[in-house]
């Protein structure tokens, strides 16, 4: 069974994830490798349709594979020319305040926001929402990730 507790370290994973692409990217390090492992280890997309809509993908606004999704955080596939690589940016930490975690058997849902410290230490406040499945080693896995910045009307 999935607990709560899972859940926050799962997502502990992921934002230092972010972290450790950009400080790899930062240190001259490779972090395409540390980007590919990231998703390796925290997607679904081995075994599993993934539903992945980034932040700022507008032309190119969803990412049902391993290759864009990496594209996403690192950039450099012309496929995905809008790319600049948005696990690259130099962040610090990445937070997440929950709404709500949701768990039904070996499945769950989340929404909230994560904010993401800039080199500077500002704060930059997006809008998520997470499934996750459970893998065949009783690892969570995400499967929806959708996110983007707060409206301004």
């Amino acid at each position: 069974m999935v607990s709560i507790i899972d859940v926050k370290n799962a997502q502990k994973a992921w934002g230092e994830g972010i972290v450790a692409i950009s400080s790899a990217y930062s240190n001259g390090s490779d972090y395409v490798e540390r980007a590919r492992f990231h998703i390796e280890s925290l997607y679904a997309y081995s075994f599993s349709s993934v539903l992945f809509k980034p932040t700022f993908a507008v032309e190119e606004q969803f990412r049902p594979t391993f290759e864009g999704a990496l594209s996403y955080f690192v950039g450099g596939n012309s496929t995905y020319s809008e790319d600049n690589g948005f696990a690259i940016k130099g962040w610090t930490g990445v937070r997440f305040e929950n709404k709500d975690i949701i768990i039904n058997g070996t499945s769950v849902m989340t929404m909230g926001n994560y904010f993401f410290m800039t080199s500077e230490g500002n704060e930059i406040k997006v809008e998520y929402s997470f499934g996750y499945i459970v893998d065949n080693e009783g690892k969570l896995r995400i499967q929806l990730h959708h996110s983007s910045m707060p409206a301004i009307i």
